[in-house]
Order: structure tokens, then C-alpha cells, then sequence
């Protein structure tokens, strides 16, 4: 066979584009006795394949039942879904709890202020009136 074809077909091989009549030649080429000196390291590969689809696996496979951890995934998604149910309560009764002190504080805020105005309404009403016994007193004193 042509140097120059085992090296194309060489170039196909490592691309992946070989065929299978076309690997069969490279097979026969290079498990021959005949390979050029520069190829050498290819024909270590293809003895390789040779030998190895002689080999047989003596051992006993033994397949054992293993129990599914499709279950274990069952229960763990409920105690999840559960959880997240949970949560989800707790948030709720959170933000009303939440929603129920910002009311109180507005009420509270309010009536703080009412407080404020009547304290002050109250205060001027006071100095009113000591404004009006002031005025009394010296109307008394003018009387006498």
C-alpha cells in the first residue's frame, strides 16, 4: 500500500472521518511488519485494538437491590413543601402583626397630637383666665 494513503487516511482517523473498510486497511497496515519508521507510534495503537477485543471480563457481575433513594427524594420534597407552607404562616402572621403596629402607632401619633392641641387650647384658656382675674382685681381695687 501507498506511503502517502496510509498517511491520508491517518490524517481521516484522527479527524473521525474514516470509514470502516478504511480502518480495516489501517489495521492490516500497521499490524504488519512493514510500517515506515516515522508511523511506529501508530502501530503500538493499532496492536493495542487488536489485542484488547480478545479480552474478556472473567469476573462475576453481581448486581445487588439497592433500596431507591426515590423515596428518601419523596419525603424530603414533602418536608420541604411543608416548610415552605410554614413559612409562608409565619410571614403572614409577621406582616399582619407588622401591619397591625403601624395602625397603633398611627393611632398613638394622633392622639399624641390631639393631646398636644388640647394641652395647648388649654394652656391659653388659662391665661385667659388669669388674664381675666388680673382684670377683675383691678376693677375691685377701682370699686373700693
Amino acid at each position: 500500500m501507498a506511503l502517502a494513503n496510509i498517511e491520508n487516511l491517518l490524517k481521516k482517523y484522527e479527524e473521525g472521518t474514516t470509514s470502516l473498510q478504511e480502518e480495516a486497511k489501517l489495521k492490516k497496515y500497521f499490524t504488519s511488519k512493514n510500517v515506515a519508521p516515522h508511523l511506529e507510534e501508530y502501530s503500538l495503537l493499532f496492536n493495542y485494538f487488536s489485542m484488547a477485543k480478545d479480552a474478556v471480563y472473567q469476573k462475576e457481575i453481581s448486581l445487588s437491590h439497592k433500596k431507591s433513594k426515590l423515596k428518601n427524594y419523596k419525603w424530603l420534597s414533602i418536608a420541604a413543601s411543608v416548610l415552605v407552607l410554614f413559612s409562608v404562616f409565619l410571614g403572614q402572621q409577621e406582616f399582619k402583626a407588622y401591619q397591625e403596629r403601624k395602625k397603633v402607632e398611627k393611632i398613638y401619633k394622633n392622639v399624641t397630637k390631639g393631646f398636644s392641641l388640647l394641652s395647648s387650647n388649654l394652656k391659653k384658656g388659662t391665661k385667659a383666665i388669669d388674664q381675666f382675674y388680673v382684670q377683675e382685681t383691678k376693677i375691685n381695687k377701682i370699686l373700693k
